[in-house]
């Protein structure tokens, strides 16, 4: 396996072979849930490139930049033993090397602005261009992506349709643990009596999942059940929300749903998401 740490060591490494090309970004510190996604490349695709790169543009004034966990070496590790080909770790000034007030940005419309998209302000703006900028370098044939993030799953496949970039986009389910937990690099935050509440979360997306599968379809009183089971499990939620499939409001006569949550539990912002 090959750390990379130059776009023009990428570019070589890239050139140096043959065979389709997959793509997990990452930001480190990865667990099962990472490690299902390179599973996926490995099994669709002849090479496999893993970027870890903590990208500061899609981090709010709010949001925990500096004390997300940075774990390379035991990355590293793992992905070794994954049988990954290459590595990609660039600094910082080698993704923006312009610097903060003079780089250009990828915006995507519709699909951010909702949920995540005005929680977050700006947080899309920076997954889609690092993606644009990792796409760039590293020409990828199909690129993974969990389905815990779902919104910005469909954030990056409206952006790969739209920009033409040529790349297939692949969602892996979401792995969890065994009381239901969405595996997260966040989920290290909580402390022991939040990791004790924490699948509350899960719990209520399952319950509001249940209905609508059983022909509920009274959406606003589904949602109100949802942040209200939320509150009594100790969660400050952000949003509980009822979408169709491809993140549009809701209609009555839809056969596939998704709902939606993010919810705040001591220091950690955990979000989760299950389709119907």
């Amino acid at each position: 396996m090959q750390v990379i740490h130059t776009a023009q060591g990428l570019r070589e490494w890239r050139d140096a072979g043959s065979g389709r090309i997959g793509l997990v970004p990452t930001m480190g510190n990865l667990h099962a849930g990472h490690m299902s996604l390179v599973a996926s490349a490995r099994a669709h695709c002849e090479r496999v490139v893993v970027s870890i790169f903590v990208n500061p543009l899609q981090f709010g004034p709010n949001d925990d930049l500096d004390r997300y966990p940075r774990t390379f070496e035991a990355d590293r590790a793992a992905l070794e033993a994954a049988n990954v080909d290459a590595v990609f770790a660039p600094t910082v000034e080698q993704m923006y090397p312009n610097g903060d007030d003079n780089k250009t940005t990828v915006q995507v419309a519709g699909v951010t602005d909702m949920l995540c998209g005005t929680r977050r302000p700006g947080h899309f703006t920076g997954v889609a261009t690092i993606v644009t900028k990792l796409f760039n370098l590293v020409r990828p044939d199909t690129a993974f992506f969990g389905e815990k993030d779902f919104q910005q799953l469909l954030v990056i496949r409206r952006m790969a349709e739209d920009l033409c970039m040529g790349v297939e986009i692949i969602g892996v389910p979401t792995v969890r643990e065994d009381d239901g937990l969405a595996r997260s690099s966040r989920n290290q935050y909580l402390n022991a009596n939040e990791r004790r509440q924490a699948p509350s979360l899960a719990a209520a997306l399952n319950d509001c999942a249940e209905r609508l599968a059983a022909g509920e379809r009274d959406f606003h009183a589904l949602e109100a059940r949802g942040w209200a089971r939320l509150v009594h499990a100790g969660f400050d939620p952000d949003y509980f929300e009822i979408r169709g499939a491809d993140l549009s409001a809701p209609q009555s006569d839809m056969v596939h749903f998704r709902v939606l949550v993010a919810a705040y539990l001591g220091q950690a912002r955990l979000i989760d998401n299950v389709g119907v």
